[in-house]
């Protein structure tokens, strides 16, 4: 255990740091509570990054560079770069934070690892139970993804695309909430940790359901545990 108490290990599949997540969520951690980061990106050229884009067969993860740009990666080519980051940053915290909601098998570490998705996928269920679930994602090539994932929470799922990482006119967002509200849904999931408080807001106010974002989620449980 880390001789500091209250050390959070922050691991991002893109690049490190991330201020666009805790500038925003840090008043939620409580007094005294230190972040370290680390990304699976971080150092890699742009040829190198290029690589690791999905293949048809992989499941494509939407994250974000350090100078704010949006970049697809493939989940079976990041994997072995965010166990590295786990390896580096585990003897320096007492707790592990993954800042990606997707789908992970357990990493190897000798710290507790929080996952995202089990936390939306837990809380959806104690909401929720066996409702209908409005989620948004931040690309179009991840909806059969979700719509799989979600169905193990929701009887129904309703999967619409908006990217937290690139300017648009909202378009895109207000269809999606009207696909929420047509739908009846009993809850929107912000499924990305890419997306605000703000836009939670705009969700809520548009759709007009209760809305979960992953980064709150995220923090509140960071702040039981450290």
């Amino acid at each position: 255990m880390s001789s500091s108490p209250g050390v959070v290990a922050a691991v991002t599949i893109g690049q490190s740091p991330r201020p666009d997540i805790f500038d925003e969520i840090m008043p939620l951690l409580g007094a005294g509570v230190r972040v370290i980061e680390a990304g699976a990106l971080d150092g890699l050229s742009d040829d190198e990054i290029a690589a690791l884009r999905p293949t048809l067969d992989d499941h494509t993860l939407v994250t974000r560079l350090r100078d704010g740009s949006e970049v697809l990666v493939g989940r079976r080519r990041i994997l072995p770069r965010v166990q590295t980051c786990l390896d580096q940053v585990q003897d320096q915290a007492d707790l592990i934070v993954m800042l990606c909601t997707g789908t992970f098998p357990p990493f190897a570490t000798r710290r507790l690892v929080l996952y995202p998705e089990h936390l939306l996928f837990q809380l959806a269920r104690a909401v929720a139970p066996g409702g209908r679930i409005g989620v948004l994602t931040p690309s179009a090539h991840q909806i059969a993804d979700q719509e799989r994932r979600w169905r193990d929470v929701a009887s129904e799922v309703t999967v619409r695309p908006h990217s937290p990482y690139t300017a648009g006119d909202g378009d895109d967002l207000n269809r999606g909430c009207a696909a929420f509200a047509d739908a009846n849904v009993d809850i929107v999931v912000l499924d990305c940790l890419g997306y605000t408080v703000a836009l939670k807001q705009a969700v809520r106010r548009l759709a007009r359901r209760p809305v979960l974002l992953a980064r709150t989620v995220l923090a509140r449980a960071v702040a039981e545990l450290v």
